[in-house]
């Protein structure tokens, strides 16, 4: 039987984790990894198929145990704690799964990894994930038929159900909450119409750009981080515009914009 390991049990894991309990009939079982013994309980809800593993990360000894043991690692942590499982997996020959963008740190251990003949893949989530796959299926059916692409504009956002949409901001956090501080804190360069463009933090949530979109009408956009270096993987070098860009509802740019111009997210101690 294989040993599918998931590292970290916040709230962007549950629906992973119940996906891979619903399929372990395709005879895996599932460890769940954690520092917070409710947090997996939470999430495994008492199925059978499911096992709780409650460590710290930084407890070298306890995380390369269950590396080891398992056959693939699914990592959910927070970004910066990718690479400690990245090296795990390279030392004892495991494939790493992570929806995080791929960091420097991770970039850097591409030839390990090759070495170890092991798949590392970033980027498997919905934005960065979904989007690329979409657009790329795009980008070829054009390319088939000997099409030129102008302007390419991707659009993704996580918007809250218009059933469960009952605040005044129409946004609900169902992420780690600090990545929203974060989420536009790099801020952005894309290319419009020939011209690199670039915003930084503060100038990211003032602008007003806005998209119709089929069922929900005309929504708001800011670009998402660095577009320029997709370039290259979508082979569309010579393309005047490209931008990816995230969507959220116009209130939620506008009061986002007040918490950044008031210094709320400054994390900097200032007195």
């Amino acid at each position: 039987m294989l040993t599918v390991l998931i590292a970290g049990a916040g709230k962007s894991s549950a629906h992973l984790i119940d996906y891979m309990l619903a399929n372990a009939k395709q005879k895996w079982r599932v460890i769940v990894m954690d520092a917070n013994p409710e947090m997996i309980a939470e999430k495994l809800g008492g199925n059978p198929k499911g096992e709780s593993a409650v460590i710290d990360i930084h407890d070298e000894h306890a995380r390369q145990n269950l590396v080891k043991n398992a056959d693939i690692v699914l990592s959910l942590m927070p970004p910066n704690l990718h690479y400690l499982l990245a090296k795990d997996c390279i030392k004892f020959k495991k494939n790493l799964i992570t929806s995080s963008y791929v960091s420097d740190e991770i970039r850097a251990l591409h030839d390990e990894a090759k070495k170890a003949g092991i798949i590392m893949m970033c980027e498997m989530g919905l934005d960065p994930g979904i989007d690329h796959m979409s657009a790329n299926a795009i980008i070829h059916g054009v390319q088939r038929i000997a099409g030129s692409i102008q302007s390419f504009k991707s659009y993704c956002g996580g918007l809250v159900a218009p059933e469960s949409d009952d605040n005044p901001w129409h946004y609900k956090i169902s992420w780690n909450p600090r990545n929203i501080v974060l989420a536009g804190k790099q801020g952005a360069v894309w290319v419009e119409n020939g011209k690199h463009q670039e915003a930084g933090y503060e100038q990211l949530f003032s602008a007003s750009k806005k998209v119709k979109v089929t069922g929900l009408g005309s929504l708001s956009y800011y670009p998402n981080r660095d577009s320029l270096k997709y370039l290259d993987l979508y082979k569309m070098n010579d393309v005047k515009t490209f931008v990816r860009a995230t969507l959220r509802h116009s209130s939620f740019m506008k009061g986002w914009n007040v918490v950044i111009q008031a210094g709320l997210v400054n994390e900097q101690d200032q007195y």
